[in-house]
């Protein structure tokens, strides 16, 4: 009787809830017994913020407005004229103002600090797996190509790449390859990115690859199809939908370990989030709010995975 209440669905939605409430009631608990002083109000400031564009005066003079535009007579008899549409005065008509002040100014929103490294980790990210894709899809192709050769170079590859650390093959990339070649950091960061993954990406696809029945090929070979034919319209196109869920998984992983190009000065989402920690000394919102971000990219990911693979489940491939 108990393991069947227990396996309703309502009420292991229920337990779920109780459990996480419990989770959150005790880490509240504990960090309430820091004394920490949160600061969630200063969240909003790092998304959007006003920026402030102000008018300043050239020289010492007198202020005169007329027409939407502010003339300043400044004491060697020169006049210096700006256009005051849409700014908000400091001063009035006739006063006499000093070099350096502010005359008006206007507010313009601008993204703040987590929307630009957010920008910057879904760029680098995107560009990553592109290359890797390129890269792996080139590797599986060498080490089935059934020339020893290639099998060999495609198999050291994947061996030291997957046998390495992508920390230090980063240090490696940025201090050793982009200084020889003057690469910028970025694109440091996205090579790296792509030559890691690339190597995990080859064994999804060899594998995917592998998997598909001999008859695919053979049946593509009788009717006239060559080896580049056969492998773009007919094996590929079966192997993606049978890889996409690998794939979209080694995607979501290099969106978090984007966060390790933060080490070599790219302005990522990590890196804000120190920049941050460092102005504010308030890691604990931060630092969430930095999780919350990765946390909505990785699910808005996983959900589109998941919505590609059940879509290509009814059409048999891309």
């Amino acid at each position: 009787m108990r393991s069947s209440i227990l396996k309703k669905k309502s009420i292991g939605i229920a337990l779920t809830i109780l459990f996480y409430l419990f989770l959150a009631f005790f880490l509240y608990q504990a960090a309430s017994k820091i004394n920490y002083n949160w600061k969630w109000d200063m969240i909003p400031k790092y998304f959007v913020y006003e920026k402030k564009i102000p008018i300043t005066s050239p020289c010492d003079g007198k202020l005169s407005i007329k027409d939407n535009k502010a003339i300043i007579i400044c004491e060697d008899k020169s006049k210096k004229e700006f256009n005051i549409n849409g700014y908000k005065l400091e001063f009035k008509n006739g006063d006499y103002i000093y070099q350096d002040d502010e005359i008006a100014y206007k507010t313009k929103i601008e993204p703040g600090p987590f929307l630009l490294g957010l920008w910057i980790t879904i760029k680098i990210s995107f560009i990553s797996m592109f290359f890797a894709f390129i890269i792996g899809l080139i590797i599986a192709i060498l080490r089935l190509s059934g020339i020893p050769a290639l099998n060999y170079i495609g198999s050291v590859y994947v061996t030291v790449i997957r046998g390495t650390p992508l920390l230090v093959q980063l240090f490696i990339f940025y201090f050793i390859i982009a200084t020889i070649f003057n690469m910028p950091r970025f694109w440091a960061g996205v090579m790296s990115l792509s030559i890691f993954y690339g190597a995990y990406i080859a064994e999804i696809l060899r594998g995917a690859i592998q998997s598909i029945d001999k008859g695919q090929h053979e049946a593509a070979k009788s009717l006239g199809f060559n080896a580049f034919q056969r492998m773009w319209y007919i094996i590929l196109p079966q192997a993606l939908r049978k890889a996409l869920p690998a794939l979209v998984g080694e995607l979501i992983s290099l969106i978090k370990d984007s966060s390790l190009v933060s080490i070599i000065s790219i302005t990522d989402l990590t890196k804000v989030g120190r920049e941050i920690v460092a102005n504010t000394f308030s890691p604990f919102e931060t630092w969430l709010t930095v999780a919350a971000l990765y946390l909505m990219l990785t699910s808005i990911l996983s959900f589109i995975g998941h919505k590609l693979e059940k879509r290509m489940k009814l059409k048999g491939g891309f």
